[in-house]
């Protein structure tokens, strides 16, 4: 793995840490009757997800470019790749728990 993938991967990592921290401190916001702070924070979440995204879909081309010109990718899959693609999926989990708490707290505050 070279240098320039392991920064790229934990890129990723990091902005998927953010982005989960946001949702779920949004689901904390709103339990707590703080709706708008709570929708601000999933805002804010999304932002991670794209500094996650970006890089992820450079290394999805980057496989894709290697595949076309007939050549192996298999130094772009590692553990380390595994972690940052499980990450990113957790999130979209915890963005869909917090938007799902988000309405029913809001609901409830009614």
């Amino acid at each position: 793995m070279t240098e320039e993938l392991e920064l790229t991967l934990f890129q990723i990592i990091t902005a998927a840490g953010g982005s989960k921290s946001n949702y779920v401190g949004a689901i904390q916001e709103a339990k707590a009757g703080n709706i708008d702070a709570a929708k601000q924070l999933v805002k804010d979440g999304d932002e991670f997800m794209t500094q996650a995204h970006d890089p992820h879909a450079k290394l999805l081309a980057q496989e894709a470019q290697l595949a076309v010109e007939g050549k192996n990718s298999a130094d772009l899959v590692c553990l380390l790749l595994i972690h940052a693609e499980d990450q990113m999926m957790s999130c979209e989990v915890f963005k869909q728990m917090a938007v799902e708490f988000i309405d029913l707290y809001e609901r409830l505050g009614k």
